[in-house]
C-alpha cells in the first residue's frame, strides 16, 4: 500500500513557501509516496508541480463543487462541495502531515492532525503552536527545511 503524505499551506503564499513546497513535492515523488492536498493554488498547486515533475501521485481533495479551479498538476481530483471540512478528508488519509506556511485553512489541518493522534505533524515555517506560558505543544516537529520536513514525514514509513 502507497505511504501517503498531506500537503497543507495556503492558497495565497509567498515564494518561499512556494519554493519549499515544491521541493517537498519532489522529494516525496522521488521517495514513492503519494502526495495529498487541497488542490488549490499556492502552497497546493506547488506540492503538486514538484511531485508530477518527477512521476508522482497527486490526489487533490477540492472544497468546492467542481474540478474547474483544481491545479493542473493534480493525478486525481475529489470534488467534495464540503468547505473546509474537506480537511478532515486531508489529514485522515494521510500517514504523516507536513504543514506549509501559515492559514487559517492550514492551522484547522494541523489541529485535526493533532487531534486524530498517531499520525507525524510537521510544520515548515508556519504556525507555532504553544500553550498560555509560550511552551510549543508537544506533538508537531519544527523544521527549517523541505528535506527536513520529508525525512520526518517518511521515517515511520519503515522500508519501502
Amino acid at each position: 500500500m502507497a505511504y501517503q503524505v498531506a500537503v497543507c499551506g495556503p492558497a495565497d503564499c509567498t515564494e518561499a513557501e512556494r519554493a519549499a513546497a515544491r521541493r517537498i513535492g519532489e522529494l516525496l515523488a522521488l521517495a514513492g509516496a503519494t502526495v495529498i492536498c487541497g488542490g488549490g493554488g499556492g502552497v497546493m498547486s506547488a506540492v503538486a508541480a514538484g511531485a508530477r515533475a518527477h512521476g508522482g501521485l497527486v490526489v487533490g481533495v477540492r472544497p468546492d463543487g467542481t474540478r474547474a479551479t483544481a491545479s493542473p498538476d493534480l493525478s486525481v481530483t475529489l470534488v467534495t462541495n464540503m468547505g473546509q471540512a474537506r480537511n478532515a478528508i486531508i489529514v485522515w488519509s494521510a500517514d504523516a502531515v507536513i504543514a506549509v506556511g501559515g492559514s487559517w485553512g492550514t492551522l484547522s489541518e494541523v489541529a485535526l492532525a493533532r487531534r486524530r493522534g498517531g499520525v507525524p505533524v510537521i510544520c515548515l515555517n508556519g504556525w507555532k503552536i504553544v500553550d498560555q506560558a509560550g511552551t510549543p505543544l508537544p506533538g508537531i516537529d519544527y523544521v527549517d527545511t523541505p528535506e527536513e520536513a520529508v525525512r520526518l514525514a517518511l521515517a515511520g514509513r519503515g522500508a519501502p
